[in-house]
């Protein structure tokens, strides 16, 4: 699986594009000004000569196709035609004036990193091509069920969701080093770090959820893109970590929608060798622990973490052992591993902020060409202009309001399996984009008649279709039929069930595709009893199809929506980005 990946994609996914994804173009918002930003600041520091090239690059590197396939199957690339790059808000984040800030620091960084890619007349276009190839994409979603991608907020602002994966894959002399365990050379890949970074649509916070590597649930069917292999819907207790080896991070993304329901924009993994040579680049992060720790156990299982009590600053091979350590923190789970996960994520957010050795050329262009080397990412953030556009759109959010949780999960057996209530509870704030650090709650928006009238009753066609399935809970059987007859003794005559769909909602939605149908589609919230903020306009769907969520599991009619509690669970073990004192409990028998 995953041997044929694309290295090399260009912004535009020109010719020499081996792998495709139907959200390929969901990136170029993220690239949004980059080009013509980097031309200018190019122009500004290498002259006229260091302008043209500037102006050149900035205009065709958007264009270009990649070339290089990772086994050299997909040879060749073209270049799309000279233009002007992408103006505006990145990925739906614009709207507002930006308000100056007190810090630069990664604002002048990408400009640096700019003029390094763009600033020299040639030179500079050919190191832009070298840091493309470096770049391995891969699918984004290899299930056949995609989350409804959220409604925008009144300003036409979309959230931004981001897969992070750590892979454990062993298929190299250096990271079979790094990642012990022999026997599991060449062997399929696990997904032992999973989170997922949501971007509020205002840009203004920034929540991070991780899975536990040992949760137990459902993986949708995957099909490798490479050589077709279908891979079946697994069991109900299978590992969440398999996903990976099941055709590749796409089938991760794919498991991630189908529990949470979460629209993912983007991915982006690492293995043990990229944590290593990021963490090198970057010049290390400081970490805390409350004791001296040295994480190995007299059968010789461990990370071979060691370090002395307070903090310190640590990078390369040593990071990957704290990112990696189990044995030694207080509890001595996956669970305690996510927690150090979580402050070291903190801690390098920090860093990267208040670093301003970030703005030495030298560093940048290792960093650059480190960064490029080590990740695989989704065609749709597949350059480096496109990179360096998501990272602006993530620096606009603080510390203060970035947010790490673990999802709320109990106990199966030395298994985990998401807690009933609580981690559906999790799901919701962040499929509605709410603050989970509590600040900025939403206004609740006006609701709005439609110009367009309604239809006769009895004219009104729709599709009805069961969508009561959660995280925890199976589909109520039968809801479908059972709301279509409701509906028809309503006078809704022409409502049919959609037995062929599977859906998941928590909350009952009336869509229409069209205008000319907004009218119709309200007559019919009207008449259940329902709010008109539950009808939306989707182009996912051909005619008015309502579908019954988890909140209408049983009766004629949906019950009415109580005052929802959008605060954060306890147990999802939230710890906020601004918290430098957090400092990892070391277990007693693991301190020397």
């Amino acid at each position: 699986m995953g041997q044929h990946s694309v290295r090399g994609e260009g912004a535009s996914g020109g010719a020499g594009t081996r792998r495709t994804s139907p959200d390929a173009d969901s990136g170029t918002a993220e690239e949004s000004g980059t080009s013509d930003a980097a031309a200018a600041a190019g122009s500004r520091a290498v002259g006229a000569d260091g302008a043209r090239a500037g102006r050149g690059a900035g205009a065709k590197g958007a264009g270009t196709g990649g070339g290089r396939a990772k086994n050299g199957t997909a040879k060749g690339g073209t270049s799309g035609p000279p233009g002007k790059g992408a103006r505006g808000g990145g990925d739906g984040g614009g709207g507002k004036p930006r308000r100056p800030r007190k810090r630069r620091v990664l604002r002048w960084s990408a400009i640096v990193l700019s003029v390094l890619i763009l600033g020299t007349a040639g030179a500079g276009y050919l190191y832009y091509q070298h840091l493309n190839g470096n770049l391995e994409t891969d699918d984004l979603n290899l299930g056949d069920h995609r989350a409804p991608e959220p409604t925008p907020n009144s300003a036409g602002q979309t959230p931004l969701n981001i897969l992070l994966i750590g892979s454990d894959a062993r298929d190299s002399k250096e990271n079979q080093k790094l990642g012990g365990a022999k026997d599991t050379f060449g062997g399929p890949p696990l997904a032992d770090v999973q989170m997922l970074l949501h971007l509020s649509a205002d840009r203004s916070n920034m929540s991070v959820i991780s899975m536990p590597r040992d949760t137990l649930l459902t993986i949708p069917k995957c099909t490798d893109p490479d050589d077709g292999k279908v891979y079946p819907e697994s069991g109900p207790r299978t590992m969440t970590n398999e996903s990976l080896g099941r055709g590749g991070p796409g089938c991760t993304v794919a498991t991630w929608e189908k529990l949470t329901n979460i629209h993912i924009n983007h991915f982006m993994m690492v293995d043990f060798s990229g944590v290593v040579s990021m963490a090198d680049a970057i010049g290390g992060v400081p970490v805390c622990v409350d004791k001296n720790i040295h994480s190995r156990t007299s059968e010789g299982k461990g990370s071979g973490l060691k370090l002395e009590k307070g903090t310190t600053n640590i990078k390369g091979e040593q990071a990957l052992q704290w990112l990696r350590t189990r044995y030694g923190f207080e509890g001595g789970t996956d669970i305690s591993r996510a927690k150090a996960q979580h402050m070291y994520m903190n801690s390098l957010v920090r860093t990267l902020r208040e670093n301003t050795g970030l703005t030495s050329p030298n560093r940048l262009r290792k960093l650059a060409e480190n960064a490029t080397r080590a990740l695989k990412v989704d065609p749709g953030i597949g350059s480096p202009l496109k990179l360096i556009g998501l990272g602006n759109e993530l620096k606009k959010v603080s510390p203060e309001r970035t947010t790490m949780t673990t999802m709320p999960f109990e106990y199966a057996g030395s298994r985990v399996v998401p807690k009933p209530g609580d981690a559906e509870q999790l799901f919701r704030l962040v499929r509605d984009d709410i603050a989970l650090d509590g600040k900025g709650k939403r206004k609740p928006a006006k609701e709005k008649l439609s110009d367009d009238p309604a239809a006769p009753d009895g004219e009104i066609a729709l599709q009805v279709q069961n969508g009561t399935r959660t995280a925890t809970q199976p589909a109520a059987g039968g809801r479908a039929s059972a709301v279509a007859q409701s509906l028809a003794g309503l006078g809704f005559v022409k409502a049919a069930p959609d037995t062929s769909a599977s859906v998941t909602e928590d909350k009952t939605v009336i869509r229409y595709p069209s205008v000319e149908l907004e009218g119709d589609a309200q007559r019919v919230a009207k008449a259940l009893g329902m709010p008109l903020s539950s009808v939306k306009k989707s182009t996912d769907v051909s005619g008015i199809t309502l579908v019954v969520g988890a909140d209408w599991r049983e009766g004629d009619r949906p019950k009415k929506a109580a005052k929802q509690d959008d605060s954060t669970p306890d147990s999802a073990d939230a710890l906020s980005g601004s918290d430098k004192k957090a400092c990892m409990k070391v277990d007693p028998n693991f301190t020397w």
